[in-house]
């Protein structure tokens, strides 16, 4: 087992938020929390709580990705999830991805501290060389919210994914590097401190 997905590691605690293991009893409050659908506009696997988190539970059971519960600290209640998936020991490198929380908590601390607490832990605990982030070329919002990280687009990837009405979905994607990951985390500290 690596540090990358040993659960030793975790729960990832900051200010506002911790990262806990998804496990069973988490799903009942997520699957309420996950009820507006704009929160399934441009994901690639639709909503379908059933299959989602069976999914889910295989792939955190065989290893291939580590799915997190995202609670909201000062309010005690899940307010969405994210996981750490394509993990490729052999080339040091991983994904952050199948992201979605309440709108009630769009731009705030959330997703910044989030990815913070990730990243952190993929290259300070894990020594990764590379995180890739991706997202539906449709999704300027989550594109913008990438860049804002500090990642870098690195193109898209055509006719990458179907869509769960079935269209063909571009991927654009982005990623952050050992190299660049001391001024994404100043970055990324000097976000949340605007919420101190």
């Amino acid at each position: 087992m690596s540090a990358l997905t040993d659960p030793a590691g975790f729960p990832l605690t900051g200010r506002f938020i911790a990262l806990e293991l998804l496990d069973k009893g988490h799903v009942a409050e997520l699957t309420r929390a996950g009820s507006d659908e704009r929160i399934w506009k441009h994901t690639s696997f639709g909503r379908n709580p059933e299959s989602y988190f069976a999914e889910a539970f295989a792939a955190r059971d065989g290893r291939s990705m580590v799915p997190f519960a995202v609670r909201l600290l000062s309010k005690d209640r899940l307010v969405g999830m994210t996981r750490l998936l394509d993990i490729d020991e052999k080339h040091h490198r991983c994904e952050i991805g199948y992201t979605w929380t309440v709108p009630e908590v769009w731009g705030t601390a959330v997703n910044p501290e989030a990815k913070l607490l990730l990243l952190g832990h993929c290259f300070e605990r894990a020594h990764l060389r590379r995180v890739q982030l991706k997202t539906d070329s449709l999704n300027v919002h989550s594109q913008a919210a990438i860049a804002k990280l500090g990642a870098v687009r690195e193109g898209v990837l055509r006719a990458h994914m179907a869509r769960p009405d079935g269209s063909q979905r571009d991927t654009v994607m982005f990623s952050v590097t050992q190299a660049e990951w001391p001024a994404v985390r100043a970055g990324l500290e000097a976000r949340l401190a605007a919420f101190d």
